[in-house]
């Protein structure tokens, strides 16, 4: 039982409309097909991180900020986030092209970052999004056409799986 915990890992979201829990899922399916034990949760649901000896924690991007869920995980669970393995990742532009380049440099939350930087996380990812008008409300619809954020599917699966597999990897040569 010892050796399954030792590279137990968590990949925890915080999800608007589902399409960062989909790349949370994807991230823990590549993790289990490396022969990983991973859990793959919301940011609310979860508990003791003792059981973990690596996270992932990403969460969707609005506006250049993460969710709040995942703010105050990341925030209560500063200090034992900082004794593990952690990989953060957001999720966010829509439309062609580089996510970084699409929002003018941004990589992470600005107010986050000295957290960030305290627990040291092995990589930060940025990932295109989704926007899909079906899973829109109303008042969301208006406020996307306003600011005319490309409707549709812009996340890069290949490139959502290859960064999981660097995670895999490096959690498989005991990443800790």
């Amino acid at each position: 039982m010892q050796a399954s915990m030792e590279n137990h890992a968590l990949v925890a979201f915080a999800s608007k409309h589902g399409a960062t829990a989909e790349i949370a899922e994807r991230i823990g399916q590549v993790l289990r097909q490396a022969g990983l034990p991973v859990d793959v949760l919301p940011v609310e649901r979860v508990g003791d991180l003792a059981l973990y000896q690596a996270v992932v924690l990403g969460s969707a991007v609005y506006a250049g900020q993460w969710r709040k869920e995942a703010i105050r995980f990341l925030e209560a669970r500063e200090a034992e986030l900082a004794q593990r393995a952690v990989w953060l990742f957001s999720s966010g532009p829509t439309g062609e092209g580089d996510p970084v380049e699409l929002m003018n440099g941004w990589r992470f939350p600005e107010a986050q970052r000295p957290i960030a930087e305290r627990i040291q996380p092995r990589d930060i990812a940025f990932f295109h999004g989704a926007l899909v008008e079906e899973r829109l409300s109303l008042a969301e619809r208006l406020i996307v056409k306003g600011v005319k954020a490309p409707l549709g599917d812009f996340r890069d699966w290949e490139g959502i799986t290859s960064w999981a597999v660097g995670v895999a990897d490096a959690l498989k040569q005991g990443g800790s």
